[in-house]
């Protein structure tokens, strides 16, 4: 029966194939099967490309001369990297690597290429086309297998060698080389098994290469069969490219190392064709996978960086070789840093959906505080003082790259503080609340699940991150490892290890495989509001309309800069239902008061408040989250829960400056979602008074002695200091206490009125049309406003 299902899903992928990819498919089956046979004859594959090994080279990052003058740069410039890089490769040289998030893996005194160590499972030595990479049980976790096997660490060898001048990291280099060919013939075992690590490894070899030229004992016979086998790589790659197996960072990375060595080894027969071939690959995939906004179209801030930095190398090498780039792609890779420049203003880009736990250029800044690298890099190929102000200084990778023509020029750029005014990716669904003069930015994920099934995305529609001065205080849980028996990759890619509700304990879409998702939420984003001193953003998701009694989750965040985000969360359906909202503490932080929520570090804090009376259970714990792959450390989570009837809210106030600690205030509801045609709440601390009216549906309303047909209001005012302030959004009038207090021609998206003192300052997304009929000092005198639920205690007065 189960044999019967597998061929009925096999025959219905078939007859969904268009003409091109059928043949396509087909060609690299028969293929793959003649290399078997030829293999299985006595054929030598790599002695068969020894005729392509001569010729003139292309012009790498740097020249094989120039290798000990960058490295000579490197231990001056970056002192600290170029310790690291000794220590690692002593490391090596005992077999001792760090790879994703492991460290320290011990692979004895001789390195079995097709074991993952970490649960002690060997993949089969067989055809590359039969080995079941993603079952558990018959390789463990390919990605480790996977990421020694890139070869990567050649990279480290070779430049401790002219960092040091000591031969052994040479010879290091050169033997682990050749028991790897021994290990690894060409087409049997799981190395041969994803193009995309062919790719990465050929990568590696070229840069190997180029540092290693000039060493003595790289020798030319060295050479020659160093040169064959990437030759042999780069057929590989070109026989087996992921057009329609994988057609995102696989093709990417596949494309990058055929236009290298089509670029780097011109006299090659095949050379012309893969240089061609790669370039046109990025140019047109740079423009299916990047979406108008810039972020990758995978939904993960990872695969993003990922993605820029094969653009990047791409583009470098391109322009070092005469390749004719066009505008649009240089456009793309310029829209690429935008984006991660905005997603990184608060010093460190959050982490959203997947980690890959792979880079292309150092494998170890693979830790969310890298992911700023590729805007060294671009501030000096595209002269961006932002750039280079978000990047806080140059990175080796860009010593690498550019040579020291690129350093002096990052230096001589003039640094240019980036735009603080709050933002969207809207394509991506990324909405970014920025405080500009505490450096917090808090990123609302109201976006896709990402291309195709949402291989790499999460169940996070609506989900929040906050990050401040490079430190995260909100977080994204991560992945911690794509397969396994640990049951971590389906927990943390799942809606409750995220900041945004759950519903009856199930999560936003279904899981069908580690990769892919069914039922995938739809997320409306209804209102987004950047003003002077505040933002507001709605926007709700039916990703539990699925359920036998349907529930909409509406999420609204309001911003009042300088002070607090409010959080409103409403469920929308009928029945009983489970409402689960978590919130993922940094781990950074530890609590400081349960009672109130305050969690403290060395540097930063975070307070959340919930309105009196809420009625949710409430509870603090440790759970798992990971920082990269294969990690996993303990982190604070708190968690509001109740089974209620729908309607039903939750509101909760986040504050992340440390003012809360010795009095946080009191958030209290003053209408009910399902008593009222405004659900309400005010937030009191001191002297100070804030109120948030929510409409229920459109059309005017009535609450207390305020009148309006605006979808939101807030008001408030500080009566230690005299200030005042209103804010409106989508409505055209405003009353209090029976006088007009703001009128508009018709509805505007925004009116916000500030007042202090003599001063009175009017902002408005539609400033000609709006008018201020009232002095707010006169609606809040004594007795003129009329507030339900308003206690004098709660001014202390």
């Amino acid at each position: 029966m189960v044999k019967s299902a597998r061929w009925v899903s096999l025959l219905r992928r078939v007859t969904s194939m268009g003409r091109h990819e059928l043949l396509d498919r087909l060609r690299q089956q028969l293929t793959a099967r003649a290399d078997l046979l030829r293999h299985l004859s006595g054929y030598d594959f790599a002695s068969g490309m020894q005729g392509e090994t001569a010729g003139p080279q292309g012009r790498f990052f740097f020249t094989p001369a120039e290798a000990a003058a960058r490295c000579a740069l490197l231990k001056q410039v970056f002192p600290a990297q170029a310790d690291d890089i000794v220590f690692r490769a002593e490391k090596i040289c005992q077999h001792r690597f760090d790879l994703l998030g492991y460290e320290n893996l011990d692979y004895g005194p001789e390195i079995d290429w097709h074991c993952d160590v970490v649960h002690a499972k060997r993949g089969p030595r067989k055809p590359w086309f039969r080995v079941k990479y993603l079952d558990f049980e018959e390789v463990g976790d390919s990605k480790i297998t996977w990421e020694l096997n890139r070869h990567q660490h050649f990279v480290v060898l070779a430049k401790a060698y002219w960092l040091t001048g000591d031969d052994k990291f040479a010879r290091e280099v050169l033997e682990q080389w050749a028991h790897w060919r021994t290990s690894n013939p060409y087409p049997i075992g799981m190395n041969w098994a994803s193009s995309l690590e062919v790719a990465y490894r050929s990568l590696s070899w070229v840069w190997t290469f180029f540092l290693l030229q000039e060493c003595p004992l790289f020798t030319a016979a060295h050479r020659s069969q160093w040169l064959s086998a990437l030759s042999l790589s780069g057929r590989h790659v070109e026989a087996y490219l992921s057009t329609y197996f994988s057609p995102n960072t696989h093709l990417l990375g596949e494309a990058l190392a055929l236009f290298l060595l089509g670029t780097l080894f011109p006299s090659w027969r095949r050379a012309p064709r893969w240089r061609q071939q790669g370039w046109e690959i990025l140019e047109r995939e740079a423009a299916t996978q990047v979406r108008e906004d810039g972020f990758y179209f995978e939904q993960s801030t990872y695969y993003h960086v990922y993605a820029l930095d094969l653009f990047l190398h791409a583009r470098i090498l391109a322009g070092l070789n005469g390749v004719v780039i066009s505008m649009e792609f240089d456009q793309t890779v310029q829209r690429m840093l935008n984006a991660l420049l905005v997603l990184g203003r608060a010093g460190a880009a959050p982490m959203v959906g997947d980690d890959d736990g792979g880079r292309l250029f150092d494998a170890r800044r693979n830790q969310a505080e890298h992911l700023l690298d590729p805007l060294a890099t671009g501030a000096v190929l595209y002269r961006r003082g932002d750039f280079k102000f978000a990047a806080g200084g140059p990175r080796e990778e860009t010593l690498w790259l550019l040579g020291p023509k690129g350093l002096a020029e990052f230096e001589s750029l003039p640094s240019a503080e980036p735009s603080t005014i709050s933002a969207s990716l809207s394509a991506s669904g990324f909405y970014l609340m920025t405080d500009a003069e505490s450096g917090e930015q808090v990123l609302i994920d109201a976006g896709p699940m990402g291309w195709g099934n949402g291989g790499h995305g999460h169940a996070d529609a609506l989900s929040i991150c906050l990050v401040r001065n490079g430190r995260h205080l909100l977080i994204d849980p991560g992945r911690f490892e794509y397969v396994g028996d640990s049951g971590e990759r389906a927990r943390l890619r799942g809606t409750g290890a995220h900041n945004t509700m759950q519903v009856d304990e199930r999560d936003q879409a279904e899981a069908s495989g580690p990769f892919s998702w069914e039922y995938p939420p739809r997320v409306k984003v209804e209102e987004w509001n950047t003003g002077q001193h505040f933002d507001l953003f709605q926007g709700s998701h039916e990703g539990y309309s699925r359920l036998s009694s349907p529930v909409i989750h509406r999420r609204w965040v309001f911003h009042r800069k300088g002070e607090f985000w409010l959080v409103r969360d409403l469920a929308g359906g009928c029945g009983r239902h489970q409402l689960d909202i978590a919130w993922h503490i940094g781990a950074s932080l530890s609590p400081v008061s349960s009672k109130r929520y305050f969690f403290g570090g060395e540097q930063e804090s975070l307070a959340l408040l919930a309105a009196e009376g809420h009625g949710w259970s409430q509870s603090v714990r440790r759970d798992y989250w990971s920082p990269a792959y294969g990690r996993r450390e303990r982190a604070t989570v708190v968690n509001f829960g109740a089974a209620v009837e729908l309607p039903a809210d939750f509101a909760t106030l986040l504050f992340s400056d440390g003012s809360a600690q010795a009095d946080p205030g009191r958030l209290l509801r003053v209408s009910d979602v399902k008593e009222s045609a405004v659900c309400a709440y005010r937030y009191v601390k001191g002297r100070e008074e804030h109120n948030f009216v929510f409409a229920q549906q459109p059309g005017p309303w009535v609450f207390g002695s305020w009148t309006s047909d605006a979808d939101f209001i807030y008001w408030s005012f500080d009566r230690e200091r005299q200030q005042y302030m209103l804010v409106v959004c989508n409505g055209s009038y405003a009353n209090a206490g029976g006088h007009r207090v703001l009128s508009c021609d018709h509805r505007v998206s925004y009116a916000e009125v500030v007042s202090s003192a003599m001063k009175v300052d009017l902002f408005s997304s539609d400033p000609e049309h709006v008018l201020l009929q009232q002095p707010l000092g006169r609606v809040w005198a004594d007795g003129d406003l009329i507030v339900p639920g308003r206690d004098q205690k709660d001014m202390g007065g």
